[in-house]
């Protein structure tokens, strides 16, 4: 039987390990479904180009050479125009969406492992006749070369992450009968906070560095505004939280509340327990109360003869190992 304290004291890591099962299992599936607004507004990152606009002269000259600006503003323009480019794009881990108008979410990708947005080859802009390459400033390059770098570390985190919460609540239902099994399950659980923290810390890092890469680019010059998602972000911190908090209680399970049952006790413990006398239980009590045993024939009260009377000596001796009269000799 299953001690019930033992339970009480791993319900606390194993609901928070469940937590972060889920949190993880949000930001795989964001993004897979067309026009849900529960699980696709958990996006990474938001482009809004519905003020798609070319700027001044002045404001080019600014930022951009002259020349350049002009290229890529016409291939941005020509790519909303002609090339099916959407006024939103949301980026997920696995996939992204785009849609025109009040079409939420629609067109979503299909998911794919280490998966990165490319402006560049995801507008088309290179089929407008420019090396679109050479006119994104160095700034856009760079931030786009470092989203692309860690996206397979994004994903690995996240698949590590996620296989070790699984692992980490199956091993913990050996915590029930055991604190050996909670020994083992902490090794999980650290494993989980740690892809968690590691999945959560580049994940933001790498969205704030791309949301500063796009708006420099093109926000001022060409009105597209990219934003952050904070929904999924609160959710991964959420679930780093919920990782943490599972590895302490994992960790002080070890410590705490056996898991060996108070109703079944081992062999030689259960032998002493009934060699033990109870109280208030009937047990012999052995002579003189209740006459001779057999290892036992001492009389309680020698009887002597009358005086004046002589005994032959036989009788005499038998009369001095006589028990006293009118006392029971068997119970």
């Amino acid at each position: 039987m299953v001690n019930p304290g033992r339970v009480c004291c791993i319900t606390a890591p194993f609901l928070l390990s469940i937590a972060v099962l889920v949190c993880l299992v949000l930001v795989f599936i964001a993004g897979t479904y067309d026009r849900n607004d529960t699980v696709d507004d958990l996006y990474f990152l938001k482009i809004d180009l519905t003020n798609l606009t070319l700027s001044s002269s002045a404001n080019i000259a600014d930022t951009l050479d002259g020349a350049n600006s002009t290229a890529l503003g016409g291939a941005l323009e020509t790519a909303k125009q002609s090339l099916g480019m959407k006024d939103y794009y949301t980026i997920y881990m696995r996939s992204y969406c785009s849609w025109n108008g009040n079409d939420t979410y629609a067109n979503c990708t299909d998911p794919t492992a280490y998966f990165w947005f490319n402006p560049v080859s995801v507008w088309g802009l290179n089929s407008t006749g420019e090396s679109v390459d050479d006119l994104l400033p160095k700034s856009f390059r760079d931030g786009l070369s470092a989203y692309h770098a860690a996206s397979k570390a994004i994903f690995y985190l996240y698949v590590f992450a996620l296989s070790a919460a699984a692992v980490t609540l199956v091993v913990g239902i050996s915590a029930i009968f055991s604190r050996w099994g909670s020994f083992f399950t902490t090794f999980c659980a650290a494993a989980m906070a740690l892809m968690m923290i590691g999945a959560s810390v580049t994940v933001t890092a790498v969205y704030i560095i791309l949301k500063g890469a796009l708006n420099d680019a093109l926000k001022k010059d060409y009105g597209i505004v990219s934003t952050i998602g904070t929904k999924v972000l609160s959710v991964t911190w959420i679930g780093t939280a919920f990782a943490v908090g599972a590895g302490f209680f994992w960790l002080l399970s070890v410590c705490c509340c056996s898991g060996r049952s108070p109703y079944h006790k081992n062999r030689d413990e259960a032998r002493r327990t009934r060699a033990e006398k109870t109280p208030y239980t009937y047990e012999r009590v052995g002579s003189p109360y209740l006459g001779p045993s057999d290892h036992q024939s001492v009389p309680l009260h020698t009887m002597g003869a009358a005086p004046g009377f002589q005994q032959p000596l036989q009788h005499h001796q038998h009369q001095q190992t006589a028990y006293e009269p009118f006392r029971p000799q068997v119970v």
